[in-house]
Parts: structure tokens; C-alpha cells; sequence
């Protein structure tokens, strides 16, 4: 399948992310080698910092995704890419861990703007029965954009010198300007005027859509499966060879890019997409119990397991993606886009924030019996999305303004 969609606001908006993504990868892959090595900040203060800078981006993130909504999400978003290239550029100037965090922070606000301007972007710039293949399309992009850009750090990794560091940050920094360049090929949308009563984050009181928004952080724990247990289990637990790991990185990887986009399809109405859901939640706890049962067996029977648990994961990752923003689109008022995207994208930062300790205790500390009951627990969180789903859309019948 083709890696852009056809010309026009999804393909612009496509090409962007590749570029910014592949900057992005750099940075991740640099990020804590260049604060500890170069800087010199310890572990425990990059951990520290990244922990505060993430709460202050899950703040923001639905301000400013009203703010998108009444100033108009490309200027905000173009604003945000901007503001993310002027605080790149200052990490070059970090020596400590105030600055350090002082700059951070203001990236999570730029950040947290990005986010909501985006959703609020392709919900105006893209037919509604085409905003969830969009969708598809950039996570794609992005995960070929982080690999490029993975490959490129390692160049600096190698050299391991304070010029090295800071090509890459300069190198960051410059895809976040091109990013910016190419956005302004897209059509200008207009901002929506703010409600004349009523409370203005509307999405903050929207309790289903914030069962929702829950739900879906909860289930977005899975990525740290991946990320940081799997590793983990492979190299203590298992026989497997170390090489492995990687081999499931890449597996995820690739699968994302071929099929993300097909594994949309279905996931633009409410009730397809509160199927997706339910349906990875069932696979991940399948992938669950694969990877429980390769800490039992020799190495190659071991090897199989993981791969074929991986492969199963990557299905689930696929379908509560796709989900998600069928939901997130779906639930959310023509007038509060942006808002409903930046509360929807809350989700996903609580998930990311929780699951290093609870993957990790239970999957690496419990062993066998955590990863059987991290499947009950994805089984079950998917389950509930169905309902909830119904439940969001009997109140937008009985109250269809502020639901």
C-alpha cells in the first residue's frame, strides 16, 4: 500500500509529519545519552524531569486545544511547531537541571498545542468519512519518520562528542521549520467562535467522553509491553537470544507501516470503532499469554512465542489506534475539535505515565502470573468501551450541545 494518501490535506499534512518524525526520532534516541554524557545530569534528574514535563503537556493539552478551536488550529499548530524549533535550539544551551526543566517544560506546552491543533486540523481540513484513514496514514509516516531519525542519531552516538549532540538537536530543530513550511500549503481553517453560555471546556465536563478518554489511557498501557517489559522479560525471564528484542521492535515497526491504514477501515462510525476496541483488547491479552508462555520453554520454542506474540500485539496496537480516533472524532462537537482531541490525547499521556510501574511490577516482577493478569486486564478494559461508547452517544441524543 502506499506510504501517502492522494494530494491534497492529507497528503500535506502527511509529508509534514515525516519530516518533524524523523527530527523526533533523532531527539529520542539522543535524548538521554546527550543530558547525562554532554550536560551532566544524573539519571534520577532526566527521569524527574521527563515525569514533570509530561504532567505539565497533560495539563495543557485541552487548553490548548480550545485554543485552536478559537484562534484557528493552523495558525496554532504552525505557532506550536515554531515555538518546538525555538525550544530545540535552546537545549544546546542547558547546563543544568533548572534549565533543563525550564526548557522542557515550555516544549510540553508547545507540544500539547501541536496535539490539539492537529486533531482540529484534520477534522477541518478533511472530509469527515476520511479523518480516521488520515489519521492511519500519519502514524505510518511517523514510525518510518522515528526510524530514519533513529538511524541518523546513531551516527552521532557513535561519535559520542558534544558537536555530535549538537547536530542533531540542530538537526531537530531544522525539521521542526520545514514541518512548518510545508503546513502552509494548507487551506486556512477557520476558528470556530466560542459559545455565548456555558462553560468553555466543554470536554472536561463531558463525563462519557472522559470514560472514555480513560478507557483509552488504560489500554494504552499495551505500548509499554512492548517498549518496556517485553526487553525486560526477554533478557531475565527467557532463553531467548537479546538479538530478539530488537527483532520485536522491528516487527511492530514494519506491521504499523503496511497495515495501519487497512486496519482503519471500519472505525469511522461509533459502533465500528467501539468494536475495534473491544476486539484488541481481546489480541492483547492473547499476545499477554504468549508471552507468558515463552518464559517456560527452551530458547527456540522460546523465540517462536515472542515473534508470534509480537505479531499478535501489533494487531491489537493496530485496532485500538484506529479505535480511538474513530471515538475521538466521532464523540466531539463540530465547534470543539480541538478541545475533544487535546482531552482525547490526555488518555494516552496518563497511559504513558502509569505503565512503566505497573507493566514492570507485574510482567517482570510477578512473572507468568502478572502477564496473565495484564490479559485479564486488557480483555476487560476493551469490553467496556462498547458501553461506553452507547452510553456518550444517549447523552448527545438527550443533551446534543454540551453533551
Amino acid at each position: 500500500m502506499r506510504l501517502l494518501p492522494d494530494p491534497g490535506p492529507a497528503r500535506t499534512l502527511a509529508l509534514s509529519t515525516l519530516i518533524n518524525t524523523v527530527g523526533r526520532g533523532t531527539w529520542l534516541t539522543a535524548s538521554a545519552l546527550f543530558l547525562t554524557r554532554s550536560v551532566g545530569l544524573t539519571v534520577a534528574q532526566v527521569g524527574l524531569g521527563l515525569t514533570l514535563t509530561a504532567l505539565v503537556s497533560l495539563i495543557a493539552s485541552t487548553p490548548m486545544g480550545y485554543l485552536a478551536d478559537r484562534r484557528g488550529p493552523r495558525g496554532i499548530q504552525l505557532a506550536a511547531l515554531l515555538a518546538s524549533a525555538a525550544c530545540t535550539a535552546a537545549l544546546v544551551t542547558v547546563r543544568s537541571f533548572p534549565t533543563f526543566l525550564l526548557v522542557g517544560t515550555l516544549m510540553a506546552i508547545a507540544d500539547a498545542a501541536n496535539r490539539g491543533a492537529r486533531g482540529a486540523l484534520i477534522a477541518g481540513a478533511v472530509p469527515a468519512e476520511q479523518r480516521v484513514r488520515t489519521r492511519a496514514y500519519l502514524r505510518a509516516v511517523t514510525n518510518v519518520g522515528i526510524s530514519v531519525g533513529a538511524v541518523v542519531a546513531g551516527v552521532g552516538l557513535a561519535a559520542d562528542t558534544r558537536g555530535a549532540y549538537v547536530a542533531l538537536i540542530l538537526l531537530d530543530c531544522a525539521t521542526y521549520l520545514l514541518a512548518a513550511a510545508i503546513l502552509l500549503r494548507l487551506p486556512v481553517v477557520p476558528p470556530v467562535p466560542a459559545p455565548t453560555h456555558g462553560p468553555r471546556l466543554v470536554a472536561l465536563r463531558d463525563r462519557p467522553f472522559l470514560a472514555f478518554t480513560v478507557l483509552d489511557g488504560l489500554m494504552s498501557m499495551h505500548f509499554g509491553l512492548l517498549n518496556i517489559a517485553l526487553p525486560l522479560w526477554i533478557a531475565e525471564h527467557t532463553e531467548a537470544p537479546h538479538w530478539l528484542i530488537s527483532a520485536c521492535m522491528l516487527v511492530n515497526t514494519v506491521m504499523v507501516v503496511l497495515f495501519q491504514v487497512r486496519a482503519s477501515r471500519g472505525t469511522e462510525e461509533l459502533a465500528g470503532a467501539g468494536r475495534a476496541a473491544r476486539r484488541a483488547g481481546v489480541v492483547i491479552a492473547a499476545a499477554c499469554l504468549l508471552f507468558a508462555a515463552s518464559g517456560t520453554v527452551p530458547g527456540p520454542a522460546a523465540v517462536a512465542l515472542l515473534l508470534a506474540g509480537s505479531l499478535v500485539h501489533v494487531v491489537g496496537e493496530l485496532w485500538h489506534s484506529a479505535a480511538g480516533w474513530g471515538i475521538s472524532f466521532g464523540l466531539a462537537p463540530a465547534d470543539a475539535q480541538g478541545q475533544y482531541q487535546g482531552a482525547y490525547g490526555m488518555g494516552m499521556q496518563l497511559g504513558s505515565m502509569v505503565a512503566p510501574a505497573v507493566v514492570t511490577t507485574l510482567a517482570v516482577g510477578w512473572g507468568v502470573p502478572g502477564w496473565l493478569v495484564l490479559g485479564v486486564f486488557f480483555l476487560s478494559v476493551g469490553a467496556l468501551v462498547p458501553p461506553v461508547v452507547r452510553w456518550a452517544e444517549g447523552a448527545r441524543v438527550a443533551q446534543p450541545v454540551a453533551a
